[in-house]
């Protein structure tokens, strides 16, 4: 852990710390602006727990700075911006208690070391005194720091009370073992796994924000292994867990696809940022359990999984309660095309194909590729580097066709609009039929990507049709 400034050197805690010896209250920073400061990771949200009112602190602090304060009376906290666009939330020290049906805890003053022990793990109830009798003390009560040290994340008190009171800290703990590359301490593990059930209590939403997180760590599978190791991954994500194991017969076995999954997962994750292109990693193959069969003669196959697959998308998304925007299309779109470049990959390259791929991935062909690539996850490298030289000259292709064609993302030059007027007929069947000859044979470098050349063809499709131009 490095030596740097101490963070309580920034002015805004001063000001907290006038106001809270002024109003004879004891206040804190504590959680994670803490820990991530020990861990050397960039943090701008604040908590400050107040033994007393924490919106009367958060109101003064607010007169001061001369900005608006958000107060939440329900939950007895407030929250303000300070001149450098830091979140600071407030909150007075609490003790809580659960019934067992519900999350929302019965809530009572309390002290600091109450408040500490309501906190989901050790390394969140580090806290720094703002007083200026002891300023910037470090309040360690439950052993956050060595857990810290020790890269374990373990609970202040009884795990299974922790995780059956707010089950929503299970997923918690594996999204920070994740994050963080720590380790779940072995009785944290197993309460986990005791408490499984418990998580049909929480909303789908918090589960989804949790998940994002797990996704855009640096080693994305840490956190499903975990959620299935600890018996969570059926409850929250059945599709995914339906992934896992190995089928054999007539001595003919298939991949795990879980594990397989997993690994495109973090292959997408060292390539990209793209949460979404992550998401489309994980669910890429998320159709095989529904297209397996077997053939005595070739062994397994999953023949269609990408339509099927892509299908799945929208009530997964429903179901987990991620956007049904143009997220989910995006998602959709890459699961249903994962297969297109790798079967470019095997065969002759053409330019027809190749045409086609622009034409349907539009402007997600370059995410495409990176999925693609990191779909090629065989044990044996000189496979792994016969797909790569292939996918080398797939790109090389895109480009040429490209700068050549402008297929990516086009609009055949004659419209609809332009087939009715020129024939005076209504909107019809052989509107779409002209169309799509047009869009073929411009996908299939029969003609030229122009409007000349385009309306030649409609022209001669539409004799064969039967109709006149309109005079």
């Amino acid at each position: 852990m490095s030596e740097k400034p101490h963070p309580l050197s920034l002015s805004i805690f001063k000001d907290i710390t006038e106001i809270v010896d002024s109003l004879g209250v004891a206040a804190y920073v504590v959680g994670g602006y803490v820990r991530d400061y020990y861990l050397c990771r960039p943090s701008t949200d604040i908590d400050v727990v107040v033994v007393g009112s924490g919106i009367e602190v958060a109101k003064a602090l607010g007169r001061k700075l001369h900005t608006k304060v958000s107060v939440f009376k329900t939950f007895g906290t407030a929250m303000l911006h300070d001149r450098d666009g830091r979140e600071i939330e407030f909150v007075g020290a609490r003790r809580e208690s659960y019934s067992p049906d519900s999350r929302k805890p019965a809530v009572e003053e309390g002290s600091i070391e109450d408040d500490q022990l309501r906190r989901d793990f050790t390394i969140n109830a580090l806290a720094w005194s703002l007083n200026a009798e002891n300023y910037g003390e470090l309040l360690d009560s439950f052993g956050g720091m060595a857990d810290l040290e020790n890269q374990i994340i373990r609970t202040p008190t009884d795990p299974d009370v922790t995780f059956s009171d707010d089950p929503l800290r299970m997923i918690r703990g594996v999204r920070f073992a994740t994050q963080l590359g720590f380790d779940l301490a072995p009785e944290t593990f197993d309460a986990i796994a005791r408490n499984k059930d418990r998580i049909t209590i929480v909303s789908k939403e918090r589960i989804a924000t949790e998940l994002h997180k797990i996704v855009a760590s640096p080693r994305p599978s840490i956190g499903f292994e975990l959620l299935h190791l600890t018996g969570l991954l059926p409850y929250i994500f059945p599709e995914l867990d339906a992934l896992r194991g190995v089928e054999v017969r007539c001595g003919k076995a298939h991949k795990d696809n879980f594990v397989h999954t997993l690994k495109v997962l973090d292959n997408v994750a060292q390539k990209s940022d793209n949460l979404w292109l992550r998401w489309a990693a994980l669910l890429h193959d998320i159709a095989k359990p529904r297209t397996k069969a077997f053939d005595a003669r070739i062994g397994w196959s999953f023949h269609g999984h990408e339509v099927v697959g892509s299908k799945m998308i929208p009530e997964i998304f429903r179901k987990l309660r991620l956007p049904l925007n143009e997220k989910m299309k995006y998602v959709r779109k890459l699961v249903f095309l994962h297969l297109r470049p790798i079967i470019l990959s095997e065969d002759e390259v053409t330019d027809s194909a190749v045409r086609r791929l622009l034409f349907e991935a539009g402007d997600d062909v370059e995410d495409l590729m990176t999925l693609c690539e990191a779909d090629i996850t065989s044990g044996i490298d000189s496979k792994v580097q016969r797909y790569l030289r292939n996918f080398a000259l797939v790109r090389v292709k895109m480009k040429e066709i490209e700068e050549k064609d402008r297929v990516r993302n086009f609009q055949p030059p004659i419209t609809g609009e332009i087939i009715m007027q020129t024939y005076g007929i209504e909107p019809c069947s052989i509107v779409g039929e002209i169309k799509a000859v047009i869009k073929d044979a411009i996908l299939d470098g029969e003609i030229p990507n122009d409007y000349d050349a385009a309306f030649a063809l409609m022209e001669k499709v539409a004799a064969e049709k039967g109709l006149i131009r309109k005079q």
